[in-house]
């Protein structure tokens, strides 16, 4: 390896994303299920009475149907991928949002921040679970001790909303235990019916509107399927069969990785592309780069 590759790998660890280029989270955020494991983890927020309460009560996203989706892929591509000086003013936007909003509780009548840490601490389980099962149910090739090292890796992510680190599950297991001790508080309610809604037929006009019936059972009602089994129960809608949304899944996977390089859709994030041009191809995300756990 040549001085200035070596020069070069040097920097990108320690100034792109927050886990850097060699590490599993790298690797995997850039594989195409991620779409769908992210608005997994949309209907599984949902289940939180007092989460999805400060979501609807503080949010447009009737109004504005793409606005949360696009800003929340952006803050998780950008923790990823982008440089730290970025991250950290990403971050600091996010902290200070967050810190305004209040919400009320719509069992008890109380106001609460939506900042409190069990909340952020429920979304960020929520979300880097989902990213994680949908993945490797799509067939992302991931060890077992690579998903607990993504698991760990993750933990800095916590960090960036204001969690301490220490108190995020950081494997499959504590992960796995978080989420059994926080089932009894979660249900299906008037407002997770409203993202449930939402997240199968967006409200979106124009041309968009044109795609809705293939992005209503192809994406939305896929998405939806691919939650454990014991959330789909919460919901209480039908759900395609397992064995079905695991082969439309892995059809759909196979299809993007197969057209990304000819459809600006499905190619490099921008954060993506600029680390690529800064640091070299070493850095370009791949299942073959993934990190020995």
């Amino acid at each position: 390896m040549s001085h200035a590759v070596a020069s070069a790998e040097t920097i990108g660890e320690t100034t792109y994303g927050l886990a850097g280029p060699r590490s599993v989270t790298w690797q995997l955020h850039a594989d195409p299920s991620m779409w769908l494991g992210g608005i997994a983890s949309l209907y599984l927020q949902a289940l939180h009475p007092r989460t999805v309460a400060g979501v609807v009560q503080n949010s447009d996203y009737r109004t504005n149907p793409l606005g949360r989706l696009v800003s929340t892929a952006e803050f998780v591509t950008v923790g990823v991928y982008g440089r730290r000086d970025k991250i950290e003013a990403a971050a600091a936007r996010v902290r200070r949002v967050h810190a305004s909003l209040r919400a009320t509780d719509p069992d008890t009548g109380r106001t609460f921040r939506v900042d409190e840490p069990d909340l952020l601490l429920w979304v960020h389980c929520a979300e880097v679970h989902s990213f994680l099962d949908v993945a490797r149910r799509a067939g992302y090739p991931l060890t077992d001790a690579q998903a607990d090292r993504y698991l760990d890796e993750q933990r800095a992510t916590a960090a960036l909303v204001g969690l301490d680190p220490a108190a995020v599950p950081g494997s499959v297991t504590a992960m796995d235990a978080y989420l059994a001790s926080t089932r009894p508080a979660l249900r299906h309610t008037d407002d997770s019916q409203g993202i449930y809604d939402y997240l199968h037929r967006p409200p979106v006009t124009g041309r968009l509107r044109l795609g809705l019936p293939v992005y209503e059972p192809v994406i939305g009602h896929l998405a939806y399927s691919l939650l454990p089994a014991w959330a789909r129960r919460l919901y209480g809608h039908r759900a395609y069969p397992d064995a079905v949304a695991t082969a439309m899944l892995r059809t759909l996977r196979t299809a993007a990785l197969a057209t990304r390089g000819v459809n600006p859709f499905l190619g490099p994030h921008p954060s993506v592309r600029q680390a690529i041009r800064d640091l070299g191809e070493w850095a370009r995300p791949s299942p073959a780069n993934l990190p020995e756990a």
